[in-house]
């Protein structure tokens, strides 16, 4: 069993706390500074124990620890850890500047910590798959990729004026939120995004200012690329094509499955489909990470690769802001 703390109690943290007991492979405890919130975590999942200050909590040891808090806080928070060689998993997005990055990079490989980020859509096992299909270029190679989604945000967390997601200064706004785990996906799949430009605009969400609809033109090299994506409509669903020379491929996140089309006029094959419960992809994650920490494991999702689609995001934001093409 490994001791694992959970810094940050919002919505989030409480589902890693209840991912990371499911494993049965860790012991967990919380990290947060609002007495209530902390108090109604540790009872609800009859935690052992729990802190109100990092300070606290780093008297003690940990295997790991999994930083949940606002973004600004992730960099300087994971600097702290790897310092004291504590493996880490740190929420998306890794930051909302660059502000501190190469120090953390440089102290991660000095002091060899494991350290991945919480770009869970990696952990679905239809993307995966369909992952496997455009590497083996069983189409031929990848020339498109896009991306048409998006989901009634306040739904699912009905909170979001209270927290974040309402400034951009703390991780908020769709390009932050939503769009940077798409971002991350496609990077993954058909490689880093060189270029790109973008629209966006406050559309619908009540009580909020930041882009809740969200247009990106990308070009990953010589793959071009289309993002669509808004918070707002009724609807849950997304849907990720990848367009090779001779065929396409499909992630259809909302129905778990994958897809090919291979004939001229032809219709999509599902090749496969996964039942899969909300927080599944957040119990494997957690056992990634328990992987990395026990067996030296490689992070599913790299920091190397999260601060290049960290730079993807301030160049979306970038470019609404001049209306202008940025290079990455």
């Amino acid at each position: 069993m490994k001791k694992i703390l959970v810094i940050g109690g919002g919505s989030i943290g409480a589902r890693h706390v209840r991912c990371f007991q499911k494993t049965e492979r860790a012991t967990v405890v919380l990290c947060e500074t609002n007495d209530g919130l902390r108090q109604r975590i540790v009872d609800s999942y009859a935690l052992p124990q729990s802190f109100e200050s990092l300070d606290d909590a780093l008297d003690e040891h940990f295997d790991g620890a999994v930083i949940c808090t606002p973004a600004p806080l992730h960099v300087p928070m994971a600097r702290r850890l790897v310092d004291r060689r504590i493996a880490t998993l740190i929420e998306k997005p890794l930051s909302i500047s660059v502000t501190g990055i190469s120090e953390l990079q440089a102290e991660v490989r000095a002091y060899q910590t494991p350290v991945s980020v919480a770009y869970v859509m990696r952990q679905h096992p239809a993307l995966i798959e369909m992952k496997k299909a455009v590497d083996s270029e069983v189409f031929g190679r990848p020339v498109q990729i896009a991306y048409m989604g998006g989901q009634h945000f306040p739904f699912y967390r009905p909170a979001y004026r209270e927290i974040y997601y309402t400034k951009h200064e703390t991780g908020g706004g769709a390009i932050q939120d939503a769009l940077t785990h798409v971002m991350n996906a496609a990077e993954w799949i058909v490689g880093p995004v060189t270029r790109l430009i973008a629209d966006a605009e406050h559309c619908v969400l009540d009580g909020v200012d930041v882009e809740d609809t969200v247009h990106v033109i990308t070009r990953h090299g010589v793959v071009l690329g289309a993002f669509c994506m808004n918070q707002h409509q009724p609807v849950n669903e997304s849907r990720l094509t990848v367009m090779c020379e001779r065929g396409a491929v499909r992630f259809e996140g909302h129905r778990h499955r994958w897809l090919t089309s291979s004939e001229p006029n032809g219709l999509w094959r599902v090749e496969q489909e996964f039942s899969l419960e909300r927080d599944d992809l957040f119990v494997s994650q957690a056992n990634g990470f328990l992987d990395q920490i026990a067996d030296g494991a490689a992070p599913v999702c790299t920091l190397e690769e999260s601060v290049q689609t960290l730079k993807v995001n301030l160049a979306a934001l970038e470019s609404v802001r001049t209306e202008k093409w940025v290079k990455i």
